[in-house]
């Protein structure tokens, strides 16, 4: 099994499970290798370390406590921050789906109670409810969070 590094074209790293190389290779040339964050297919394999199992090697004797490489938890970086604040998004609104245009212009009118709510819209119907003061923002959902995870 080989853990690579990767990285999308948006700078999002992360961690990908292959057979072998020529999985990797195989599955990426596929378009089957996608950032969790983004959804972005055009990714690069960083450089990393070897893992070496060394079963006889012998612990260091009196060796100093090791400092972790960074002070800073992993959920703070900037793509754990997004992925918490999808799930949140998610877990507190209503999936709308393709009527989320006509569901905002009737909170938007009075017609329907407020709520929270998510769905798809085209850029033309964007563009009409911002014309029409309405309040929206796209939130890109990474495949990932779109179904229950096994």
């Amino acid at each position: 099994m080989k853990v690579l590094n990767l990285r999308c074209a948006h700078g999002h790293g992360f961690e990908g499970w292959f057979a072998s190389n020529e999985a990797f290779d195989s599955q990426l040339a596929s378009g089957l290798v996608e950032c969790p964050i983004c959804g972005d297919t055009a990714v690069v394999k960083l450089l990393s370390a070897p893992r070496l199992n060394l079963s006889n090697a012998k612990a260091p004797e009196a060796a100093a406590p090791v400092a972790a490489a960074s002070s800073v938890p992993a959920e703070l970086s900037p793509e754990a921050r997004w992925m918490r604040a999808v799930r949140e998004v998610l877990a507190k609104t209503e999936d709308v789906g393709d009527r989320f245009a006509d569901e905002a212009r009737k909170m938007h009118y009075g017609e329907a109670q407020e709520r929270g709510i998510r769905g798809q819209a085209t850029p033309e119907q964007t563009e009409a409810l911002l014309d029409e003061g309405i309040p929206v923002m796209a939130l890109p959902i990474p495949a990932g969070l779109k179904e229950t995870l096994q």
